[in-house]
């Protein structure tokens, strides 16, 4: 037995020292072959020939322009339609709204069995065959496979395409130049074109080959439909047809020609069996249809889905942007690393600098080589560099090379052929090494220094249709963005503007994904809603749902819900959601926006605003800002077409209000009907006077007197009337704002509260009465009583003030969460005329008028599929609903 052990301690001593061995070895193989090629002055695309260098026509390029669309010649076309505009809307939209189309996806029998022989496409003269064989079919299925590792945008490798009788594998890399010989058959109507998961599809056939999909069937949106527990092909494959495919060949080189026979079965497998479950799955919805409670209503099931997959192919490609190259993923990496959700390294503030250097070099010579940003270098690599920052070319290439090593990530056939640090890095060393050592100290010199070395009349690199209009346009591209001149006024509001955005950015936009898109199903299976995590955890630790499935989440409940979603027209909540902003498609930044703006949407009942998310939407800051000036536009015509004003006009102290007259004739002020003052000018000359009164020159000091001065009848004035005014009109929430500022002495503010507080509890938080209104007209209003009947008081001891009496604490102590400095009081009284005058179909009206605003000045083309302008809003409170009337009150 002794014998045994030591042979194990001997084995596996002998197998530790043979590791190290090996990665030592292997290490300064590395480091040895980089040292080699440090001296190489061109750069590597000289003597290695990327398979897309050879295309003659690119549509999306790697420079910063916006991708163009195709535009339709034909007569029947709209030529006043906005460049980014589908080209096939108006088909698409026919389908949309009038699904005709019979779904006979096969004819007769179908075997399983897939025989070995298909059409390699590689000529242009077998692609019009195919054409011509496909305008004749009613259906056929469609799949792609994409190439991004060595490509900025990515570019598609191989089209396959399966009828009844055949299977056609496309060479998309050989036939590049004349795709657009499909694009008649895939934007035929009367053809469908079936896919699984077509978002990525739909937009990648755009930005190669100007191929827009029109009548589409997607088997995931099927699936969706019915609510199937995965949505997955490689799911679909083994339960309907019962075929097992390795989806670790989607991550192969689908450059490589001639494709191995493992890569040939894979991609002949995911568009050969297509229709076969197309039609399972339809057969599956017509059934389920057939077995609901509305049998009228057969096909409804299979029009969803038929629908819903039409929606995608209304998806327009856009090129993603940012304001600099680079910026997004430094500001990633800093936030990352400097709030420790990084690894063990550590930014400092000294080298955030350098951090958005090498991630604006990084982009820039991945749209030069047109090669991925992680194939030029790495993000751990870029971290690496920041903290350690390496002197000397060597330590540069032992820290980028050790740094892969430990953290490879890049697919196993690039691992096998190329190793850290990547061909970009050996070409372009001295960049980096400049950067470390500041001799380009500012950003905005390092890049046009680049560009010039790479692709300059001198340039290292060579020049492709990727890169050609990159060296053209890329002034324009920095010229806003650089920095302001001594002298240059217009630079200089450039250059601010641009620096309040990327702080607006940092600061307001979503940190986290805002949909978690996890299923909420009811016990019968049916799916009732997409949610977030918490809401999950929510009916999980109530015990009220059982978890389903894990990744991603989804929970069946255990009662039975009140209503479906699909039934009550509001199918908006059974659609997943992307993290995008709805109106251009930006990704790496944007943040919610309330379609109807809160001042009113906070007056409506509770049944037609409790979490009902259809109205928030998410928006990049500039789609947010230009929908945000088109809502305050519309605010005001809303104030002139009810006659109620935006903002208060005026308040005056109430203990003051007798004795107006007599003290304001003492300061030669006007009579007592123009007494009072604004409570945002109020609130702004308290604030002056507390903050600089003694340093104010005496005309200006007088003048904020005056203005404070109205407010308690033209009296004179102490430190503590000031604070008081100071405090005029702020809702809780503000006043604890204000008490954190510096510089403000608020003595009474802990009272204030208090008294608020108090008087909230006593109204248990319900809408203010309606007298509160008085304060809002400019001339004269009529008060309803507050009797408690709910009818107005108008002939029948209504009561008729003049709103330079009223106190403007009043409306605040009634409804403390109403501020007086915004629109709160103007959304208010617009709800309650609505509500009085039209009921609940009068704020339904007013919805959907704002969301025609919000439509007609964004133009959102990323929508989720069921928004629509006349959506109803309106829910009804289950059992085990927290806002259910009846539990409200009983926890009262």
């Amino acid at each position: 037995m002794e014998v045994r052990e030591k042979a194990k301690i001997v084995i596996t001593v002998a197998s530790l020292v043979a590791v190290t061995v090996l990665f030592v070895t292997e290490y300064r193989r590395r480091r040895h072959r980089r040292k080699k090629t440090s001296h190489l002055s061109s750069c590597y695309l000289h003597s290695e020939l990327k398979p897309q260098f050879g295309f003659k026509r690119v549509l999306a390029d790697n420079s910063y322009s916006e991708f163009k669309h195709l535009k339709l010649d034909d007569a029947s076309s709209s030529l006043e339609k906005a460049s980014n505009c589908h080209p096939y809307e108006a088909e698409i939209t026919v389908l949309l709204e009038n699904i005709q189309i019979e779904f006979g996806f096969l004819r007769g029998e179908c075997s399983l069995e897939m025989s070995d022989s298909y059409v390699w496409v590689e000529r242009e003269s077998q692609l019009k065959e195919l054409a011509e064989i496909l305008a004749k079919e009613k259906v056929f299925a469609v799949d792609t496979e994409q190439h991004s590792f060595r490509s900025f945008l990515g570019f598609t490798a191989l089209i396959q395409i399966s009828t009844h009788e055949e299977d056609f594998l496309v060479d998309t890399i050989a036939l590049h130049d004349a795709m657009n010989i499909l694009r008649p058959v895939f934007s035929d109507p009367n053809i469908c074109k079936v896919f699984h998961g077509a978002d990525n599809d739909v937009l990648w056939l755009q930005r190669d080959f100007h191929i827009y999909v029109v009548n589409m069937f997607d088997t995931a949106k099927a699936c969706e439909v019915l609510s199937k527990p995965q949505r997955s092909l490689a799911y679909l494959l083994e339960a309907v047809c019962g075929v097992a495919t390795n989806k670790s060949l989607q991550r192969e080189d689908w450059r490589q020609r001639p494709l191995s026979k493992e890569m040939v079965q894979y991609a002949r497998t995911d568009a050969h069996y297509l229709l076969y479950i197309a039609d399972t799955l339809t057969a599956e919805l017509i059934q389920l249809a057939t077995d609901s409670s509305s049998p009228d209503d057969k096909f409804h099931f299979l029009l969803e889905a038929s629908r819903r997959s039409n929606m995608t192919c209304l998806q327009l490609y856009t090129k993603e942007t940012e304001d600099f190259p680079g910026s997004a993923v430094a500001s990633s990496i800093i936030y990352r690393h400097l709030n420790g959700h990084g690894d063990n390294s550590t930014i400092s503030v000294n080298s955030e600098e350098l951090v958005r250097k090498l991630c604006a070099w990084r982009d820039l010579m991945a749209r030069i080589h047109d090669e991925s940003t992680r194939y030029v270098l790495s993000d751990q690599a870029i971290v690496s560099l920041a903290c350690k920052q390496p002197t000397k070319t060597e330590e540069i290439y032992d820290t980028i090379a050790h740094t892969d090593l430990a953290s490879e990530s890049s697919p196993s056939f690039i691992r096998s052929s190329v190793q850290s640090p990547y061909p970009v890095i050996c070409s372009h060393l001295d960049d980096i090494y400049q950067m470390i050592l500041n001799k380009l100290a500012k950003l905005d010199e390092i890049l046009p220094v680049v560009l010039k070395n790479c692709l300059g009349t001198n340039g290292t690199c060579p020049i492709s249709v990727f890169n050609y209009s990159l060296l053209v346009n890329f002034k324009t591209k920095l010229s806003s963005r650089s920095a302001p001149k001594k002298n240059g006024h217009k630079n200089f509001k450039q250059f601010t503007r641009l620096a309040s955005r990327e702080l607006f950015v940092k600061k307001f936009s979503c940190k986290a994904p805002v949909y978690h898109n996890c299923r909420i199903y009811a016990n019968d299976g049916r799916l009732l809603c997409y949610c977030d995590k918490r809401k999950l955890e929510w009916y999980l630790n109530r015990g009220l749902a059982k978890l389903v499935e894990e990744n991603p989440p989804a929970i069946m409940l255990l009662f039975e819900p009140k209503g479906r979603p699909e039934d009550e027209g509001n199918d908006f909540y059974i659609q997943t959601k992307k993290n995008i902003c709805v109106g251009c498609g930006e990704g790496k930044h944007y943040l919610r926006y309330r379609i109807i703006p809160s001042c009113y949407r906070v007056h409506f009942p509770e049944h037609l605003k409790t979490h009902r998310s259809h109205d928030i939407v998410l928006l990049c800051v500039d789609c947010h800002e230009v929908a945000h000036a088109a809502a305050e536009r519309y605010k005001k015509q809303i104030a002139t077409e009810f006659g109620i004003p935006l903002f208060v006009r005026r308040v005056l102290d109430s203990k003051e209000a007798q004795g107006t007259s007599s003290s304001m004739e003492d300061e030669s002020m006007i009579n007592s009907e123009d007494a009072g003052v604004s409570p945002l000018h109020l609130r702004s000359a308290a604030m002056a006077l507390l903050r600089h009164g003694n340093r104010m020159p005496s005309s200006r000091r007088e003048e904020l007197l005056q203005i404070v001065k109205m407010y308690y009848g033209g009296r004179d004035i102490c430190d503590e009337d000031l604070e008081r005014a100071l405090l005029i009109g702020l809702s809780p929430h503000e006043r604890r704002k204000l008490e954190r500022k510096k510089g403000v002495s608020l003595k009474n503010s802990a009272e204030a509260t208090r008294m608020d507080k108090q008087e909230n509890d006593e109204n248990n938080d319900e809408e203010a009465p309606a007298n509160c209104a008085k304060i809002m007209n400019v001339e004269r209003i009529t008060v309803t009583d507050d009797s408690g009947d709910g009818g107005t008081s108008e002939g029948d001891g209504a009561t008729e003030l003049n709103d330079t009496q009223c106190n403007g604490n009043m409306l605040h102590q009634q409804n403390s969460k109403l501020s007086l400095l915004g629109h709160g009081p103007h959304g208010k009284q617009i709800v309650e005329y609505l509500l009085r005058e039209y009921g609940e179909d009068g704020v339904r009206d007013f919805c959907q008028r704002w969301r025609k605003v919000f439509v007609d000045a964004v133009h959102p083309r990323h929508l989720p599929g069921g928004w629509n302008v006349s959506h109803s809003g309106r829910r009804d409170f289950g059992e085990f609903s927290v806002y259910n009337p009846t539990k409200r009150l009983s926890t009262e």
